[in-house]
């Protein structure tokens, strides 16, 4: 970025070395040239994928239509989306977005497993301390949180007010708010 140091007038041509896109497109690198400050000479494969997937006139409206701030990054942006684009042109950033998404399913589902296997082998200690424990426990050297209250008895059946003979398909007159999910009947298996 640094490398247009030169005091001269707009308009004028760089002497010194053009720019990856004006080296590709075989072109004089003037001065204003808009793509010299985000494609050094010393790699040409970035811009040579971004003309490749956009095109250059297209960078170069892109490039311009972006506050002078943010264009370093969205040139960075273009590049990683080009590149993303030439491997899978399907599916292009879409697809590493969504095999991302698919990791982070999976480890949420690992780490909920794991939750659960904790807490079968943190009741099964509550439930079951061996003798020997007791009187370590008792001492005061360790400290043991209480065991969980026992659960809930489930609610008393619904009223059937169908004259169905079956109560499995027997219709609720109330009208049952969805909004919420909670986790209080969600038993956990083991």
């Amino acid at each position: 970025m640094g490398r247009r140091h030169i005091l001269s007038p707009p308009g004028t041509l760089n002497t010194i070395t053009p720019c990856a896109a004006c080296k590709l497109l075989r072109r004089r690198c003037a001065q204003e040239c808009p793509f010299s400050p985000y494609f050094s000479p010393h790699e040409p494969q970035k811009f040579a994928s971004v003309h490749k997937v956009f095109g250059a006139s297209n960078v170069s409206k892109m490039l311009m239509e972006v506050p002078e701030s943010q264009r370093a990054d969205a040139a960075n942006s273009l590049v990683y989306e080009a590149n993303v684009r030439l491997r899978d042109p399907v599916y292009g950033c879409m697809g590493a977005i969504s095999a991302l998404q698919h990791q982070v399913q999976s480890l949420q589902a690992e780490v909920h497993a794991v939750r659960a296997e904790l807490l079968k082998y943190k009741y099964r200690e509550a439930n079951f301390i061996p003798s020997s424990l007791v009187a370590l426990l008792s001492s005061g050297a360790v400290s043991v949180a209480a065991p969980p209250p026992p659960p809930q008895p489930p609610p008393p059946p619904l009223p059937t007010t169908s004259t169905s003979t079956s109560s499995m398909y027997t219709q609720l007159t109330t009208a049952a708010d969805y909004t919420t999910i909670s986790n209080e009947n969600v038993s956990y298996f083991g």
